[in-house]
């Protein structure tokens, strides 16, 4: 779909105001920006004219006619978004109230982009259908996938996504999806989502663990995702430069390995994310050896951003998560007997799988939201 117009930013900042608080009573809209009651009025007729919002009568507060209860018309647009893992794909798709309307998980060899591209898009053609989305409402895409930018559209992704790797995806996927494709890593889309569907609804500044075939994060202040000047803020892995550090981070395919090396049965990350169980002979021998690297990085967050919150999120079983979270160390380092307040340490609470619902946000939030 092509829209053809263009959001003002003060249109952008009214509907996501509205998506975030609505349904809401136009009348209380005004103390919730800094916009007159005459502009509310104009901004919301013409977000009602573009199809954006929908308006019903609120409730009676007294006499005269009652303020209208406005809210964003969900079904007005849709996007897509795409995760590529290690050894899966999944699909979703999104709706203008930023609500997952559909996902689809594929367990599939990613090894060859060519192969596995075109039975993509056909699933995600086949899903459209069975949700009953009109492709007309597709605003655009979101494609994501582990690894670091080397450069603006390209990535650097872990060795079984060299095919994927330091080549310019965009004009691939828009030819072959027919939509206007935005790029985003991974870790940084798994915060994208967190913070809009998950723990970012009650907690506004928070940093986010990615436990993949590798191990990132993304940094989520005042519920905007930062991304630093070349698309890689929250690459954690980048201080584990000492001899064995970097064998030691806990990424999950080296827990693959251990549980494989102790006789349990595991295919990859994908089907450990499925079938985790923490009694599995392994799994402690993986937790003891990664966590001097973990609490490094919780403690190092904890003192440089000084979030409300570190989620532990990506392809983490969410048992393995709390085994995590319990075994975390803050030093007890005081002054007068009062330390620094600690961060929450919470386990991913996004509906679906953050990382494809946050990079189908990102093509709305292009089009929509602020």
């Amino acid at each position: 779909m092509k829209f053809l117009f263009s959001l003002t930013q003060n249109q952008r900042t009214l509907l996501d105001l509205i998506r975030r608080r609505g349904p809401i009573l136009r009348a209380a809209l005004t103390d919730q920006t800094d916009l007159s009651q005459q502009s509310i009025h104009r901004l919301v007729g013409q977000l009602i004219d573009l199809n954006l919002l929908e308006i019903e009568p609120g409730p009676p507060t007294g006499p005269g006619k009652p303020s209208p209860r406005v809210s964003v018309k969900a079904d007005a647009a849709c996007a897509l978004g795409l995760l590529v893992n290690t050894d899966a794909a999944v699909l979703c798709f999104v709706d203008l109230s930023c609500r997952l309307v559909a996902e689809r998980r594929l367990p599939m060899n990613m090894s060859s982009r060519a192969q596995a591209l075109p039975i993509i898009r056909a699933e995600a053609d086949r899903l459209m259908s069975e949700v009953g989305i009109d492709r007309a409402r597709l605003c655009g895409m979101g494609f994501t996938m582990p690894g670091y930018f080397a450069a603006p559209r390209c990535f650097n992704a872990p060795e079984p996504l060299r095919d994927w790797s330091l080549v310019d995806l965009t004009a691939e996927l828009k030819a072959l999806f027919e939509l206007e494709v935005f790029l985003e890593n991974s870790a940084t889309a798994g915060a994208i989502g967190e913070a809009l569907t998950g723990v970012g609804r009650d907690v506004a500044s928070f940093a986010y663990l990615a436990f993949d075939y590798g191990f990132g994060g993304g940094i989520v202040i005042d519920g905007t995702a930062m991304a630093g000047h070349n698309g890689n803020a929250g690459e954690f892995s980048t201080i584990f430069t000492g001899p064995g550090e970097d064998a030691d981070r806990p990424a999950l395919n080296p827990l693959v390995r251990i549980l494989r090396a102790h006789g349990v049965d595991v295919a990859g990350v994908e089907d450990l994310r499925q079938r985790f169980d923490p009694n599995w002979p392994g799994v402690t021998t993986w937790i003891d050896k990664i966590m001097p690297q973990l609490d490094r990085i919780v403690v190092g967050l904890h003192g440089i951003l000084d979030p409300e919150a570190i989620v532990f999120g990506g392809q983490i079983p969410p048992k393995l998560a709390e085994m995590l979270i319990a075994r975390v160390h803050f030093p007890t380092r005081s002054r007068y007997d009062a330390g620094l307040p600690l961060p929450r340490l919470l386990a991913c609470s996004a509906s679906g799988e953050p990382a494809a619902t946050g990079a189908a946000l990102k093509a709305l939030k292009a089009h929509f939201f602020l």
